[in-house]
Order: C-alpha cells, then sequence, then structure tokens
C-alpha cells in the first residue's frame, strides 16, 4: 500500500530524528504524520497507534508525561479494539503506559497494566520470549519498589 509506505518513511525518518537530538522536527513530522495518517486511515488503523507510541515516546524522554499520558491511553485503545487484548502489539501499549505510570509513581495503576501485559505475552509468546522476560522484569522491579521495608 502506497499510503503506509510513505508512512513508514516518515515515521522513521522521525525516529532518525529523535536519535539525531532534533526533538522539535521529530515532534512536527510525528504531528503531520498522524494528521494525514488519520485522513487516510482512519482513526482506528492500527499504524495510527504507531505514530502515537513514538510521539508518546518523545514526550516522555522528555519528561512532558501530561502530554504523552493520552496519546499512550489512544494507542493502547485503538490496538485493544483492532487487534485483541492478546496481541502482543496491545501488550505492547499495556507495557509502554504502565512504564510511564511507574515514572509518575502511579504505581497501583501500572501494577494493572503491568499484570495485563505479562500475562497477554506469557499467553501468546510464552514464557522465555524476549517481550515476556521484559514485561516481567518490569513488573517484578515494580513490586520490589513498592514492597513494604520490614
Amino acid at each position: 500500500m502506497e499510503g503506509l509506505d510513505e508512512t513508514t518513511q516518515s515515521i522513521n525518518l522521525a525516529r532518525q530524528y529523535v536519535t539525531q537530538g532534533w526533538y522539535e522536527e521529530a515532534e512536527s513530522l510525528f504531528q503531520s504524520t498522524l494528521a494525514i495518517s488519520q485522513k487516510k486511515l482512519g482513526p482506528d488503523h492500527p499504524t495510527i497507534a504507531i505514530i502515537l507510541n513514538n510521539l508518546a515516546d518523545l514526550y516522555t524522554s522528555q519528561g512532558k508525561y501530561e502530554q504523552a499520558e493520552p496519546l499512550y491511553q489512544r494507542a493502547l485503545a485503538i490496538r485493544e479494539k483492532a487487534l485483541g487484548l492478546e496481541d502482543p502489539d496491545t501488550a505492547r501499549s499495556l507495557n509502554k503506559l504502565a512504564d510511564l505510570y511507574a515514572s509518575q509513581g502511579k504505581y497501583k495503576q501500572a501494577e494493572r497494566l503491568y499484570q495485563r501485559a505479562l500475562a497477554a505475552y506469557e499467553r501468546v509468546l510464552g514464557p522465555d520470549h524476549p517481550s515476556t522476560v521484559i514485561a516481567r522484569k518490569n513488573y517484578t522491579d515494580l513490586l520490589k519498589k513498592t514492597k513494604p521495608k520490614t
């Protein structure tokens, strides 16, 4: 599909901008790619979730958590609807939103999302898959952080 190829190229270019520290350029390109892609593909296409996650990652890396949170939430909602609750991409969105909540000290919210992500990864990919291992580590780290000291 021609539109998806152009979208992928724009996403990759914006990611390159991020690696070079050109954050304003990356943000602008992500936003314009999002607007164009929503018109071409519709607001609930899984590709929209990819763009939203990338933009949210950019905001998170800059400490702009208030801007990142609704983007991660929307990406998760799109993936749950389009791909299902057990899809690895849905689990990835759960994990990203949980990471954001954990970094903000919203541990109860993070814990529920980490549990869901881990359960989905284990069912779909198995207990030894790298994504499952990462999700388990994130969840375990959160539990260690929040466990009362005795």
